[in-house]
């Protein structure tokens, strides 16, 4: 997100584009489109058999006009990684299928750009995320989760989000920013504040509430950027301080992709380990499982990925007239992924609504997509997987006789998915 309108003309222009957002959303559910149903209260807490609706439906299914949506593994996987497919449509602000200002966040980062400026981007961020980075990362992971089952030992009950799924991620961010420990608390508030936008501005007050996040977090990094500028380190942001410099990237691309790595890195590790939480404790036998073996957490965090992915959808908009599963696509329609039903899908994984710890201990069960894929497959996947795994050998080591202690409170956001609290019990 950028500041917010900086005069009359340009706060008109961001109050229509609410509106327009809201429109779009009016316009799904009266249309009768498929995706519509995800917004509702049973969407959110179980979107599921919803997935399942669109894929009786059809390999692809017309939406309102100009969408359409698929729950196909074999096409969401084509899809994910067709050049003549992007994520923005070119010549336009319309990124995502949403109305976003130029220089925005997601309009000028990895998330919102197609060749060749994303691939600029994302070669300069690839450094963070190099094996010899993430290999330094592992100890420091142990640590932080260490430090917070430290914090929770001896409770009878805390709430799993809130003291240990979001403080890892943002620490772990923290980190690998290089941020000065005074300055995470509030990293931590606003970067949450912003990743509720990943849905969607839904309102006046909430497009307010992400404009003084963003000006907040923009003084965070700004004060980083050039603290790093003076004193350079082996780290990410140093080296895109560095491009900046000469010349490889703009202030406010610099900016993006710090604001982005926040968020999403964020949203998607504190969701994978609650929803892998949520479904080893559903799971009969599955967290015993665990618990007897510690050394099945990257297993189950893998079919954690395909069961409960934390991102449920992406999509991507044509280029031109062209079919995907020999249905007609028209240049400018936008094709909704459906990831979470992909994942499902029954003409690929064995049982697909079941939870199965040790599913991926086969090395021919087909890859999910949780991950996206193709040019915008998450740069950051390795060290989500990474945070994941250290976090649940832990919990399984430290904490094992957790239970739930209670239905979670589930997000009211529906692309990205997990509970926004989670109570849990030790002994």
């Amino acid at each position: 997100m950028r500041q917010g309108p900086q005069s009359p003309k340009e706060a008109a222009r961001f109050v229509a584009g609410i509106y327009r957002t809201k429109l779009w959303q009016w316009r799904a559910q009266r249309s009768g489109s498929p995706i519509a149903a995800f917004d509702t209260d049973e969407g959110r807490r179980d979107p599921y058999p919803i997935h399942e609706q669109v894929r009786a439906l059809g390999r692809v299914v017309p939406g309102m006009p100009g969408y359409a949506a698929t729950a196909e593994h074999d096409l969401c996987h084509e899809l994910l990684r067709r050049r003549d497919f992007g994520v923005r449509d070119p010549g336009t602000n319309v990124v995502h299928g949403a109305i976003y200002q130029d220089g925005d966040t997601i309009d000028r980062s990895l998330l919102g750009l197609n060749p060749p400026e994303h691939t600029r981007l994302r070669r300069l961020a690839a450094h963070g995320f190099s094996p010899k980075h993430l290999a330094s990362y592992e100890l420091a992971i142990e640590k932080r989760v260490g430090s917070l089952l430290d914090e929770v030992e001896g409770r009878r009950s805390f709430d799993l989000v809130h003291a240990f799924a979001a403080p890892l991620p943002i620490g772990v961010i923290s980190d690998l920013l290089g941020l000065p420990d005074a300055d995470v608390p509030a990293f931590e508030r606003y970067g949450q504040t912003m990743a509720s936008a990943l849905d969607g501005i839904s309102n006046l007050p909430h497009a307010q509430r992400l404009a003084t996040a963003s000006l907040r977090l923009e003084r965070i990094l700004d004060r980083l950027f050039e603290l790093r500028r003076h004193d350079p380190r082996d780290d990410l942001v140093s080296s895109l301080v560095a491009a900046e410099a000469d010349g490889r990237m703009t202030p406010r691309e610099l900016l993006s992709m710090c604001q982005v790595l926040l968020v999403a890195g964020f949203e998607t590790t504190v969701n994978l380990i609650s929803n892998a939480v949520l479904a080893l404790q559903r799971t009969p036998g599955a967290w015993e499982a665990l618990v007897a073996d510690p050394g099945l957490a990257g297993l189950a965090v893998e079919e954690a990925l395909r069961y409960d992915p934390p991102v449920q959808r992406t999509i991507r908009v044509a280029f031109e007239d062209t079919t995907l599963g020999d249905h007609p696509i028209a240049k400018g329609t936008w094709v909704v992924a459906l990831i979470g039903g992909a994942n499902r899908d029954p003409a690929v994984f064995d049982a697909p609504q079941e939870f199965r710890i040790d599913r991926y201990a086969d090395a021919a069960t087909p890859a999910h997509l949780a991950f996206s894929g193709g040019v915008h497959y998450c740069i950051g996947a390795p060290l989500a997987r990474l945070e994941a795994t250290v976090a649940l050998r832990g919990l399984a080591e430290r904490v094992p006789t957790l239970r739930l202690a209670g239905e979670p409170t589930m997000r009211k956001t529906t692309s990205v998915r997990g509970p926004e609290s989670l109570e849990v019990a030790a002994g």
